[in-house]
């Protein structure tokens, strides 16, 4: 391993957000899955979790999209909503739908700093009434188009931006590493910065 790959990977992990995540509720397709991890990768999520009740588990993602970000989170399947929710709601406090509801608020309105939980549903029906008995809230992203929506992918990213510039405004990206140190311990083997790790 070079010396600059070296430290480009010790940069990514000293930043990685052990308090912050995305659900992915029944997302058909895998271009999505792929584009939202490329986006996690980029704000410093490590934990991604994928939920699947009325869709089979997918095999594969998207490598085009993804430009291999899989490789670099640890992905979480499941097919048990309940199993699933209780795993994320033991982690993070506040737990975020993209749903218009009568309580949604805008996605600026939300304090993205606090421990988080963003969850995202399937590309036509949203997300399942079952998942939403987990959340502690929902919101939406501001629009003032005729074309109330934007692609799953796109509304993750947007959402996931202005969790880094609150995290950052609070001085969560300073290089501090945050990961439990089990954790990071465990990734560092993965990714080759332990001594005598493969390369």
């Amino acid at each position: 391993m070079t010396p600059e790959r070296r430290e480009r990977i010790t940069y990514a992990l000293n930043r990685r957000q052990p308090d912050l995540t995305v659900v992915m509720e029944n997302v058909n397709d895998p271009h999505n899955i792929a584009a939202v991890m490329r986006t996690c990768d980029s704000v410093g999520i490590q934990d991604l979790y994928i939920l699947n009740t009325s869709i089979a588990m997918h095999k594969k993602f998207g490598k085009k999209s993804s430009a291999s970000a899989a490789g670099w989170l640890t992905i979480h399947k499941y097919d048990n909503t309940e199993t699933c929710m209780n795993a994320v709601r033991e982690r993070y406090k506040h737990i975020y739908a993209t749903h218009l509801g009568e309580s949604a608020v805008s996605l600026y309105e939300l304090n993205l700093a606090q421990p988080v939980a963003l969850v995202f549903g399937n590309e036509h029906a949203g997300i399942t009434e079952e998942c939403l008995k987990y959340c502690t809230g929902n919101f939406i992203i501001p629009q003032v188009g005729m074309v109330k929506s934007l692609n799953i992918s796109v509304a993750c990213a947007v959402t996931l931006y202005e969790a880094y510039r609150q995290r950052e405004q609070a001085g969560l990206y300073k290089g501090e590493l945050r990961l439990p140190q089990s954790q990071a311990a465990t990734l560092s083997e993965k990714w080759g910065l332990t001594e005598g790790a493969e390369e």
